[in-house]
C-alpha cells in the first residue's frame, strides 16, 4: 500500500546574521572572506562589504577605523553610525598604533571594541556581540589614559630620608670634585675644595647612622622587575567580555579576570610591605581564589535575600567573619594535621578558633554601590556620571573595588597566620616561605608591618582624609599595584582622635599660612631691592661722584 504524498510544510532554515563591514577595501575583503565561512567550509555569516550589498537591515555593524582618524572624526562617525543602523550593534576594530587613549574609546556607545584581534578572537567577538553580549580588548598602548591615579611606588619614612639626603650630598660631592680638577694646585681654592669634600664625607657617615636604623624600621619594598619590559607581547591589556549584560553576567566576568590574575603569580607593586608576602606562593594563591570562591557564594546568597540599600550592606558586613573563617579553612586544609608541643592538631580548626577575624579595615571603602551593582544591577556612579555596570568604564571600577576588597581581606587573614605562625614553630614549614623559617626573620616582618600600620594610621591615613583621597589595591596581570581614587570623605575626617586631627591642622595651618609668608617674602624682597637701587646705590654714586671731583681738582691743581 503506497503511502500517501506528506502534505506538510518544510521549515526553513534560518537565515544566517547579516554583517555590515565596513574598511579599506582590501581590509573589507579580508574581514569578509573571515567571517563569511567557519573552520570547517561551512558559512558563518553573510557578509556585506557596502550598503549596495545589503539584504535588509544588517544583524552587526563592523567599523574597522585607520589610525589616521582624529578622536574627534571617530566620535562623530560613531554617532552616526549608532544613528544610521539603530538597534545593530556596532564593533570596533582598530589598528595596534591607534592614538587613542582608553579614557575616550571606554567611552564610546559600542557592544564590542577590538585593537589588532587575531582571527580567533575577531571570530567570538563576533559571536558575543549578536548574543546580546559585550567585547572589549585594548592593548597596553591605549590603556596610557586612565580614570585612576595609579601612585607612584613610594619610599618608607626612613628610606625616603635616608635616599634624599645621601642623593643631595652625592650630587654636591660630584660638583666640588669637578672644580677640584679645574684649581690650581697649591692655591686657597683647592684648600676649601678639600675640606668640603672631608665636610660631606663627615654628614654621609652621620646620615647614615641616624636614619640607617629608622629605614629599617619604616621599609619599602623594591618593585618587582617588569616582565613586560623584555616581552613586549606580555604587556597587560584590558580584556572584557560580557556574555549576559546583567549583573550575574558583569560578577562572572570579574570574577574570571580576577582568577586569571590570582592564578598566574603574585608579585608586589604597590610600595607597602604586605603580609600576603610572608605566605608561600601556593598559599598566596589558594587564598585568594579561595576568597574569589566565597564571594561568588555570597553574591548569590545575597541575590536570594533580595535586600536593599543600607540593609544590603548590613548584611553584607555581618557575613564577612564567616567569609573570612570558611577562605582561611579552605587555605589551611580541612584534613592537615601537625604536631604542636607533642601532640597532633587540625590545622583549621586551631586556626580558625584562635584567629581574630571580626575587624574591619577602615580604610575599605563602603560596599553599598559595589553591591548595589553587582546583586541588583543598579546603576553606578563613575567619575560623576551614573553608568550601567555593563559599560566598559562602570565593569574596570567596579573591579577595582572588588580587587581592593580581595587584597585587605587577605591581609588580615594573612596577618592573623603570621601571628599564628610566631607561636606554632612546625606551622611555620607548612604556611610561610623559606625565609621566614627563622624566628628573627619572622618577627622582624611582623614588628616592620605592626611599623608600617601605625605609621599609616597616624600620618598617612588624616592626610589622605584630608586631600579626599583613598588608597586602593588592584590585581592586575598577577601584580599588586595601587591607585588613588579621589572621592568626599568629610565623615571619617570628623571621627578622627586627637593625634591624626594634629596633622590635618598642621595641614590646614600650612595651607593658610602659606600665602602669608609668601606675600611677606616677596615685599621683603621689594625692600631689599628699594635700599640697595634707592639708598646703598645712590650713596655708592654720590661718594664716586665725590672722588671724581676730588681727583679732577687734584689734577687741575697740578
Amino acid at each position: 500500500m503506497a503511502l500517501p504524498p506528506h502534505t506538510g510544510t518544510v521549515p526553513e532554515a534560518k537565515a544566517a546574521p547579516q554583517l555590515l563591514i565596513l574598511a579599506e577595501p582590501l581590509l573589507q575583503d579580508a574581514l569578509a572572506s573571515l567571517l563569511s565561512h567557519s573552520d570547517d567550509g561551512a558559512a558563518a555569516y553573510r557578509t556585506a562589504a557596502g550598503f549596495e550589498q545589503l539584504d535588509g537591515a544588517p544583524q552587526l555593524v563592523i567599523w574597522s577605523v585607520d589610525s589616521s582618524v582624529s578622536t574627534g572624526s571617530l566620535l562623530r562617525e560613531v554617532a552616526l553610525l549608532r544613528e544610521r543602523w539603530q538597534p545593530a550593534p556596532l564593533l570596533l576594530l582598530i589598528p595596534a598604533d591607534a592614538p587613542y587613549p582608553s579614557e575616550v574609546l571606554l567611552q564610546l556607545p559600542l557592544e564590542g571594541l577590538l585593537q589588532q584581534p587575531e582571527p580567533a578572537q575577531l571570530r567570538d567577538a563576533v559571536a558575543t556581540v549578536l548574543e546580546g553580549g559585550r567585547c572589549v580588548a585594548l592593548h597596553a598602548q591605549a590603556n596610557a589614559g586612565s580614570g585612576y591615579h595609579t601612585q607612584a611606588t613610594a619610599l618608607g619614612l626612613g628610606q625616603w630620608l635616608l635616599q634624599s639626603g645621601l642623593a643631595q650630598i652625592e650630587m654636591e660631592q660630584r660638583r666640588c670634585e669637578q672644580w677640584l680638577e679645574l684649581s690650581q694646585p697649591g692655591g686657597l681654592s683647592r684648600l676649601l675644595l678639600l675640606g668640603r669634600l672631608r665636610e660631606l664625607s663627615l654628614a654621609r657617615r652621620l646620615l647614615i647612622w641616624l636614619w640607617g636604623p629608622v629605614s629599617l624600621a619604616f621599609p619599602a619594598p623594591l618593585p618587582a622587575a617588569d616582565p613586560t619590559a623584555a616581552d613586549p607581547k606580555a604587556a597587560p591589556m584590558t580584556a572584557i567580555t560580557l556574555r549576559q549584560r546583567t549583573a550575574q553576567g558583569v560578577w562572572q566576568a570579574i570574577q574570571q579576570r580576577l582568577i586569571e590574575a590570582a592564578s598566574s603569580g603574585l608579585s608586589n607593586r604597590s610600595g607597602q610591605l604586605l603580609a600576603l608576602e610572608g605566605l608561600h606562593d601556593d598559599h598566596q594563591r589558594d587564598l585568594l581564589l579561595a576568597l574569589i570562591s566565597q564571594l561568588d557564594l555570597l553574591i548569590t546568597r545575597l541575590r536570594g535575600d533580595q535586600l536593599r540599600g543600607e540593609e544590603l550592606e548590613q548584611r553584607w558586613l555581618s557575613l564577612q567573619p564567616d567569609l573570612r573563617s570558611l577562605a582561611l579553612r579552605q587555605v589551611a586544609g580541612e584534613y592537615v594535621q601537625l604536631p604542636q608541643q607533642g601532640s597532633l592538631l587540625a590545622v583549621a580548626d586551631t586556626l580558625s578558633s584562635s584567629a581574630n577575624l571580626g575587624s574591619e579595615d577602615p580604610e575599605l571603602p563602603s560596599a553599598q554601590p559595589m553591591l548595589a551593582a553587582l546583586v541588583q544591577a543598579q546603576p553606578l556612579l563613575v567619575e560623576g556620571q551614573l553608568l550601567a555596570p555593563d559599560e566598559p568604564r562602570a565593569l574596570l571600577h567596579l573591579e577595582v573595588l572588588i580587587s581592593n576588597w580581595l587584597i585587605r581581606t587577605a591581609e588580615l587573614i594573612s596577618a592573623e597566620l603570621l601571628a599564628s605562625c610566631s607561636s606554632w614553630p612546625e606551622l611555620r614549614r607548612y604556611l610561610l616561605k623559606r625565609e621566614l623559617l627563622a624566628t628573627r626573620s619572622l618577627e622582624r616582618l611582623r614588628n616592620q608591618l605592626n611599623s608600617q600600620q601605625r605609621w599609616g594610621s597616624w600620618f598617612e591615613r588624616p592626610v589622605q582624609l584630608y586631600e579626599s583621597q583613598r588608597l586602593l589595591y588592584r590585581l592586575e596581570s598577577g601584580a599588586v599595584t595601587t591607585v588613588l581614587l579621589t572621592e568626599p570623605r568629610d565623615a571619617e575626617l570628623r571621627q578622627l582622635g586627637w593625634v591624626q586631627q594634629l596633622v590635618t591642622l598642621a595641614l590646614e595651618s600650612r595651607d593658610a599660612l602659606a600665602p602669608q609668608v609668601q606675600a611677606f617674602f616677596q615685599r621683603l624682597g621689594d625692600l631689599v631691592v628699594v635700599v640697595l637701587t634707592q639708598v646703598i646705590g645712590r650713596a655708592i654714586g654720590l661718594v664716586g661722584r665725590g672722588i671724581l671731583q676730588g681727583m679732577g681738582r687734584s689734577v687741575g691743581r697740578g
